[in-house]
């Protein structure tokens, strides 16, 4: 049987370039070591500063490697997990959430969350602000979309700004019977403001998890929560469903 057109494709130069990286990294560099420059590192290895440029984008993907402000390109610690999907199904907010709550507005959200919410394109909802940290890194943070129609109590509470505001967000939407929730994991980029609570240089690969909350036959809430790609797997079983680990470096 002949080769297929793909097959006979050789493989790009960055590809083989990652695995010479990647041995490098194994055997000369400690955790933590700040790599050579582009320009050292491509003399070395005596490839193109773009070919350079995109193994470590792939090893940064991978995991084996951090690129952090100010510093520069590091070796990436090991990984250890930490679930993210919620056992039994719990609102956002209750005592095992692992979560900091830090403050709320009220907006109107992006427009795929306008149409999971089924409100109007300029509807402002509630949105809380939410970060996760492992280790005392930060790992993800998190928008949570509240419409008014699933937080009715909430007029009546007078904490008008800051984290108690969010706190009572998540208290009243805590009255609600949440019936089911559902998830969608997508491969992103880091935007500005996500690249700054993350650590991470804009650009930077992440895993957004979008979780849509189900109370009284209708979605009362839309959570969208970034994580650090280099530090997340996926994890299949039929015991436990479909989880998140979070591998925090």
């Amino acid at each position: 049987m002949g080769t297929t057109q793909l097959e006979s494709v050789p493989e790009p130069k960055y590809w083989h370039l990652k695995t010479v990286l990647s041995d490098a990294l194994d055997s000369e560099f400690a955790v933590g070591e700040i790599l050579p420059n582009e320009r050292e590192l491509a003399a070395r290895f005596g490839v193109a500063r773009a070919t350079l440029r995109q193994a470590l984008e792939q090893l940064e993907l991978e995991g084996r490697l951090q690129r952090r402000r100010g510093v520069g390109t590091t070796v990436a610690p090991p990984r250890m997990g930490v679930a993210v999907a919620d056992e039994g199904h719990a609102w956002p907010g209750t005592a095992a959430d692992a979560w900091q709550t830090v403050d709320t507005t009220e907006a109107a959200p992006p427009a795929a969350v306008a149409r999971l919410l089924d409100t109007a394109p300029d509807e402002a909802v509630h949105t809380v602000r939410r970060h996760r940290r492992t280790h005392s890194q930060p790992v993800a943070a998190e928008l949570l979309y509240v419409p008014s129609g699933s937080v009715p109590g909430l007029a009546a509470v007078d904490t008008p700004t800051g984290p108690a505001r969010a706190r009572a967000v998540l208290r009243e939407l805590q009255r609600l019977r949440l019936e089911g929730q559902d998830r969608a994991v997508e491969l992103g980029s880091a935007r500005a403001d996500d690249a700054k609570q993350l650590d991470r240089l804009p650009g930077a690969p992440v895993l957004v998890v979008t979780t849509r909350y189900v109370a009284g036959g209708r979605t009362a809430a839309v959570g969208v929560a970034t994580y650090r790609a280099d530090t997340c797997r996926l994890t299949f079983g039929d015991a436990a469903g479909t989880d998140v680990e979070l591998l925090a470096g």
